[in-house]
């Protein structure tokens, strides 16, 4: 088991946890944007405010958009590790780890394809993200 921090599980995200847990990325999309997808979960669109939303699935596909090498020590991770910023191809922003691949900037390139991997944390799948098709 995991020793990594769990996140609080609110109603309004209680869905999001459930898809992770079935092993499917799921996020909000506004129907009073024409399905403009956001995150993180909430049950009003930060664009336009409405509550009209739906959950849709998500591809899981998404690219490597900024990230950190952190270096210190941190609750369950073993510096180094990668912070990482993934552009979801539904333009989505996500905050997530790297898994599957060196921290080191070398193996790092911005904009790399990145699919989505879920870690197991007691309980819980935690969306994270690894190099698409295992190359690091």
């Amino acid at each position: 088991m995991s020793n990594r921090p769990l996140p609080t599980i609110y109603p309004e995200t209680q869905f999001y946890w459930d898809g992770a847990k079935e092993g499917k990325l799921l996020l909000n999309a506004c129907n009073a944007c024409d399905g403009k997808a956001y995150f993180p979960p909430r049950p009003f669109c930060p664009t336009c405010g409405s509550r009209d939303v739906t959950v849709i699935e998500a591809s899981g596909k998404g690219s490597l958009y900024s990230y950190i090498i952190n270096h210190l020590p941190a609750p369950g991770y073993e510096p180094p590790f990668t912070v990482a910023v993934v552009m979801l191809d539904e333009g989505v922003k996500m905050v997530a780890n790297i898994m599957d691949c060196p921290a080191d900037p070398e193996a790092l390139t911005l904009d790399m394809p990145l699919e989505v991997t879920f870690e197991q944390r007691g309980d819980l799948s935690i969306p994270q993200f690894k190099p698409a098709g295992g190359a690091a």
